[in-house]
């Protein structure tokens, strides 16, 4: 495991806000499935056994009680949803450079790449701030949402390499 992933997890350990298995790189936020991390940039599993539903994914991103990813993000392909968001990356393309398992990290936790995010944490309980009562213990996303999303997000890429 890697001095910063071991670090992050000593912190938030020390704190008492994430339990971290023994097996090295695999976290474990209670009450979520345990995950590997991989050179502190991706989630190379799947958090659940059945494969993700594209247009599941696709219908999630557009929630704005759940994903809402085009509050942040503009994706091209998804022109029929009004009012995409130009804080965080364009997606359009983005299966053309990122692979599932580092977008698996992104939607998990992107803290892990970046401390400094505004992009919500979709798979975690502990460690939050401000958080409301009523979703307090749960996560944004399920483990099958977050590879919904994640199966619709690898079909993003320019016309010419689909």
């Amino acid at each position: 495991m890697r001095k910063s992933a071991i670090a992050v997890m000593a912190g938030l350990a020390g704190l008492g806000l994430a339990t971290v298995a023994a097996t090295a790189g695999v976290v474990k936020d209670d009450g979520l499935k345990p995950y590997e991390i991989v050179g502190d940039i991706a989630i190379p599993k799947p958090l659940t056994d059945k494969p993700g539903d594209p247009a599941r994914g696709r219908k999630l991103i557009a929630n704005r009680k759940k994903g809402n990813c085009l509050a942040c993000h503009k994706i091209d392909q998804m022109k029929d949803y009004p009012f995409h968001g130009e804080i965080g990356p364009d997606l359009s393309d983005l299966a053309s450079n990122m692979p599932a398992e580092e977008i698996r990290l992104r939607l998990v936790n992107p803290k892990v790449i970046n401390p400094d995010t505004i992009m919500p944490a979709f798979y975690r309980v502990e460690g939050l701030y401000r958080v409301m009562k009523k979703f307090r213990g749960k996560p944004i996303l399920t483990a099958q949402e977050i590879e919904d999303i994640i199966s619709y997000l690898v079909t993003l890429k320019k016309p010419e390499q689909k």
